[in-house]
C-alpha cells in the first residue's frame, strides 16, 4: 500500500515539475519565473525524499540537503537581481 502511495506521489511531483517548467517558459513576468524555479526545487526535494523512502535507503539525504541549499541561494540571488539589478554590490573607493 505504501509503495502505491509513493508511486502516486512521485507521479504528482513529476506533473507539478512539468507545470512549473511551463510557467518558466511562458511566465508573464520574471518574478513568476523565479517562483516557478523555486517550486521546481521544492518538488525535486520532495520527489527525492519519496524515492528514498521507496528504495529504503538513506543515500539520497545528502542530495536533498545540497539541493535545498542551492534552491534557496538561487531564489535569493534571482530576487536580489530583480530588485537591484546586481547580485553582489561592490563599494568603490575614491
Amino acid at each position: 500500500m505504501i509503495n502505491i502511495m509513493l508511486g502516486v506521489a512521485l507521479t504528482l511531483f513529476s506533473v507539478a515539475i512539468a507545470i512549473s517548467l511551463y510557467r518558466i517558459i511562458r511566465g508573464p513576468s520574471i518574478p513568476d519565473r523565479v517562483i516557478a524555479l523555486d517550486m521546481i526545487g521544492v518538488n525535486l526535494i520532495s520527489g527525492i525524499a519519496a524515492l528514498s523512502i521507496l528504495l529504503k535507503t538513506k543515500a539520497y539525504l545528502e542530495v536533498i540537503l545540497i539541493l535545498g541549499i542551492l534552491a534557496f541561494i538561487s531564489t535569493i540571488s534571482l530576487s536580489r537581481f530583480i530588485e537591484r539589478g546586481v547580485i553582489i554590490e561592490r563599494k568603490r573607493s575614491g
